[in-house]
């Protein structure tokens, strides 16, 4: 029980610290300290600060899928991917989990493992929302993978530009993103 209880400490603490100052800028040093642990207790649960950052990022994504699937209560398959889209976008508008997953997350883990990690989450999201819509006759069901990947890379452009933006500038660009995503489905609809 200690030891559960030692590993969520480091991650609460992990993840203010990462977010309020950087992957760069903290040090593993700086969680033990924050979270009342010597550094081999940091060690004896995470093989490295990189190792911390991902277990981080693993914690952001799960909470935000669940959020997002939790979120298509639409009965009408098209309804529902809307209502998933307006909630990833809101997730993206979140201080916290924009600079973690868009902002830190290339730096912490390199381009490659980010990548792999978008897609163990996201990706699926999407895909699992873009057969449903095909299933449900919504979608033609010709360049699926392509499709996937471009409304896949879609969001990831609207979580970066989420990530990036001033506070104040964050609603209207929720908005402008949530736009061009609807039209760019809207185009390929065929029912």
């Amino acid at each position: 029980m200690y030891s559960a209880a030692t590993r969520a400490a480091l991650l609460e603490e992990a993840t203010a610290l990462f977010a309020g100052r950087g992957y760069a800028a903290t040090s593993l040093e700086d969680i033990a300290s924050a979270s009342q642990v010597t550094r081999g207790a940091v060690y004896h649960h995470f093989a490295s600060k990189q190792a911390l950052f991902e277990a981080v990022l693993d914690v952001q994504e799960v909470r935000a899928t669940a959020e997002i699937t939790a979120a298509a209560t639409a009965a009408d398959p098209w309804d529902a991917a809307m209502l998933a889209l307006d909630a990833f976008l809101t997730q993206c508008c979140d201080p916290m989990y924009g600079r973690l997953v868009w902002l830190e997350g290339p730096t912490a883990l390199g381009w490659h493992r980010w990548r792999e990690c978008e897609e163990k989450y996201a990706f699926g999201l999407v895909e699992r929302f873009v057969h449903t819509l095909i299933d449900a006759g919504y979608l033609e069901g010709k360049a699926v993978d392509s499709m996937v990947r471009f409304y896949f890379w879609m969001l990831g452009g609207a979580g970066l530009a989420l990530a990036q933006a001033a506070e104040t500038d964050k609603l209207r660009l929720r908005d402008e993103w949530g736009y061009l995503i609807r039209r760019s489905i809207s185009a390929l609809r065929i029912k």
